[in-house]
């Protein structure tokens, strides 16, 4: 059986300021028209346990499928045999109900159409890897993270205080959901060559070492692109966001440098230091504009 460090690692902690980072900035945007209240707590819970939800998921799928066999990265509990596929499944259902839970009270204080984003959202999550035809292994994680954990979640944590998204909120899901993308993208380019061999066709995979790490540069500055554009637009405070800028320079400099393997497990947790520094950052700017 495994250990509950173990539990731990297979949750995958260095992945959840991509949970908490949209969370504080929708919760930003709310305060800027004067809406920021408790049911941000509640908003955090839902996008937690679908952080959590969606690695146990992983973990299972990925096991199952043979995919985590071989692997340079953190500890996945299916693949490594220190838990069985069917209790982490059954670990990622529960966290896919508490979100459930969770949500499901914020829809009934605010919109019952909430409902269908939660259970678009727990979906997303699992047919990641799972199911017959998992869009993670056709190159499109990129594309589902960007939209449930920079758009959906910033957008939705304003909603629910606000009643309300505004452009601000809009605009500023781009820069939350780009920085989680590159978690994607910085843990996907250390899998490149195992993902290949077992048939997983990430767009890493797709568009090769070198396209990857230019991918993931991109993503990193952006970001600052966007705070200043929303600076001159209209939250003059935004500009707090670019005390996070020299975070950046360790994952870049690693990737950059062409490293792989272990060497670019710190990339990870560097990368989610960064997106939790900046979403802190330009929460409060977002705040006090």
């Amino acid at each position: 059986m495994a250990t509950r460090a173990q539990w731990v690692q297979g949750a995958r902690p260095r992945t959840l300021p991509a949970a908490l980072a949209p969370v504080v900035v929708g919760t930003g945007a709310a305060a800027a028209v004067g809406a920021a209240s408790w049911r941000a707590l509640l908003a955090l819970v839902v996008s937690l346990a679908l952080q959590v939800g969606v690695n146990y998921a992983n973990d299972y799928s990925d096991g199952v499928k043979g995919t985590d066999t071989v692997r340079v990265g953190p500890l996945r509990l299916v693949g490594s045999g220190a838990a069985t596929p069917g209790s982490v499944k059954k670990a990622a259902f529960a966290a896919f109900a508490v979100a459930a839970v969770a949500g499901g009270v914020l829809a009934a204080m605010s919109s019952w159409w909430l409902l269908v984003v939660g259970a678009c959202a727990i979906a997303a999550a699992w047919l990641y890897t799972g199911g017959p035809r998992p869009y993670g292994y056709a190159g499109l994680g990129e594309v589902f993270v960007f939209v449930f954990f920079g758009v959906v979640a910033v957008c939705g944590t304003t909603f629910v205080q606000a009643g309300r998204v505004t452009a601000v909120a809009w605009v500023a899901s781009v820069p939350v959901g780009l920085l989680a993308c590159a978690i994607l993208v910085a843990n996907n380019l250390r899998d490149i060559p195992t993902d290949g061999a077992a048939g997983k066709r990430t767009l890493a995979v797709r568009i090769g070492d070198a396209g990857t790490r230019r991918l993931y540069a991109g993503m990193l500055v952006v970001p600052f692109v966007v705070a200043v554009v929303l600076a001159l637009a209209a939250a003059p405070w935004a500009l707090l966001a670019l005390v996070a800028a020299p975070l950046t320079v360790p994952p870049l400099r690693l990737v950059a440098g062409g490293a792989t393997g272990r060497d670019l497990i710190g990339v990870l947790r560097d990368t989610g230091r960064l997106q939790l520094a900046y979403a802190v950052a330009l929460g409060i700017g977002l705040a006090l504009s």
